[in-house]
Order: structure tokens, then sequence, then C-alpha cells
């Protein structure tokens, strides 16, 4: 994907909409919208600046696994090697729970299950070095010279990339129709040990009226902020979405209102999480 120079002038939006999305309004540190096809930069915001990225990782750790093309009805063994140390985030997942591959990659993109990820990549045939060894080709493959990946789930601030680079990861992962379901599906049921339990879209955008989402991702740590990955259709136009460090999930989510505004030139609207305002997050890389 090759990033051109835009001018907003260009887009022919009024001079109100385009004031909510300029860039020193946003509250993330570092922005980029590109013209989905086109590569044409619609809006930046310090985009090569390399910083980490918390649970955006978890695209690429997808993208890894399926090319291996496994068998997505094995069930897995959740084992303590599963378990964030690092962060200590909590899960809903126990030890010793096995479950289908297909349902460790739906918690692991659509909530952000940290060990559904991390025994996804444990069980990658030839185990965890295998896994990252593709992980390295993967991102020589889609050119992403700024970006680097030391473990699956992004909980490590050594996962590290900038929005240029982002930008490029997620147009491959709208390739992938596993990832784009999953992604913007805004709840679903998973059977743990007998127990249906339901997760919910990190995303509090996805499923809300009037947004068109192809592809979803949030981040959060400490060190990264609060991040968020989308490809929105708006007024016609398809454009892909990265958001870095934003102080709070309020301010990630007001930046992409704001950039649909850009798109499409409507009204403000006001933060609201759907399915009542009643997410939970329980693990430190997703808010």
């Amino acid at each position: 994907m090759k990033l051109k120079s835009f001018t907003f002038a260009g887009l022919l939006f009024s001079a109100a909409c385009l004031a909510h999305a300029a860039p020193q309004a946003l509250g993330s540190s570092h922005a980029l919208v590109i013209e989905e096809g086109t590569g044409k930069i619609l809006l930046e915001k310090s985009p090569d600046a390399v910083v980490p990225i918390a649970s955006l990782t978890k695209l690429m750790t997808a993208m890894v696994v399926l090319d291996a093309k496994p068998d997505m009805e094995e069930r897995v063994r959740i084992e303590k090697d599963d378990v964030d140390t690092l962060k200590h985030s909590a899960s809903r997942v126990p030890v010793g729970a096995t479950i289908p591959k297909k349902d460790l990659l739906l918690m692991a993109l659509m909530s952000s299950e940290n060990r559904a990820a991390a025994s996804l990549a444990r069980t990658y045939p030839g185990g965890m070095p295998a896994f990252m060894a593709a992980v390295q080709a993967k991102i020589k493959a889609l050119g992403l010279t700024n970006t680097v990946i030391e473990e699956p789930t992004g909980l490590s601030p050594n996962n590290r990339s900038n929005a240029v680079d982002l930008a490029k990861m997620a147009e491959a992962a709208t390739k992938y129709p596993d990832i784009v379901r999953i992604t913007t599906d805004s709840a679903e049921r998973v059977q743990i040990n007998g127990r249906e339990l339901q997760y919910h879209n990190s995303n509090r955008l996805v499923g809300r009226k009037g947004w068109d989402i192809g592809l979803s991702k949030t981040g959060f740590t400490n060190e990264a902020g609060n991040c968020l990955i989308m490809r929105i259709n708006a007024a016609g136009k398809a454009a892909i979405l990265v958001l870095l460090d934003a102080k709070a999930n309020s301010a990630r989510l007001f930046d992409a209102m704001s950039i649909r505004r850009l798109l499409s030139g409507e009204k403000e609207e006001r933060v609201a999480s759907h399915g009542g305002g009643r997410h939970r997050h329980h693990h430190t890389t997703s808010a």
C-alpha cells in the first residue's frame, strides 16, 4: 500500500466539519486516516512515531495463525504458560479449560483475551519459536519496516510500530474473512467448562446505528495508551484509521467520530455504549 500526500481541499467538506477533525484537535497522540485503495492521506498526526501498540498486536497474531490453516475445531487446553505474568491481567478463561481454536480466535480478537492469544501462539505448528518466526516473515512480507513484535498478546511494551505500518497491517487483515467477521460482531457467547459466557466487542462503536465498520481492534496498556484500528465506510468512502496513545477510551472514541464526520459531514454524536452500557473489560490490553 503506497501512501500519497493529500489535501483537505480536495474533500470538499465544510469548514466546520474539517475543524472537528483537525489533527491538533485529536485526543490521540498519533493518527493516520487513509483512503482505502488509493492510499491517499486524509488526516495525519505524527504518524511516523514508533510507539507501543498493545493489543493491536493481536491482528498480527490472528493473521499468522490463520495463515497456517489450522483445524479451527481442534480443542486447546489452556496451560499455566498462557497466564499473563507481566501485567497480571484478569481473565475469564481458567487454566485447564479446553476450548476450540475458533473460540480462542474469537475471544482474542473481539474481547482481547490474552490467554486465548497466548494459547493460539503456543499451539502453532512447531510451537512458539515457529510462531515468532512466522510473525517476522509476515512483518517482512507486509513491508512493515518500523514494526517489532516480540510476543503474541501486546502485553509487552517492546511490541512497537507506527501508524503508517499499522495501516498496512489493517489493510492486510481485511483480506481475512474470519478476522473481519469476528471484529465487526458486537457480542458472542462461548462455552467454557460447561458454562456459557458472553463476550462483547471492546470497541463500543461496533454495532452502533449508523456505523459501517469493516474491521476493528482496540488496545490498551499504560505504555501504549488507548489505541484503535478501524476500517469504516461513510458517504460511499472507505477509509482505514489508526489512533494511538489516546489518554482515555472516550478520547479515542471522540477521535473516531470526528474522523467519521470528516468523511460524511454528519452532525456531532454522543458517545454511548451499546448493550445498555454493560461492557466489562477484564484485561489490561483492551479498553
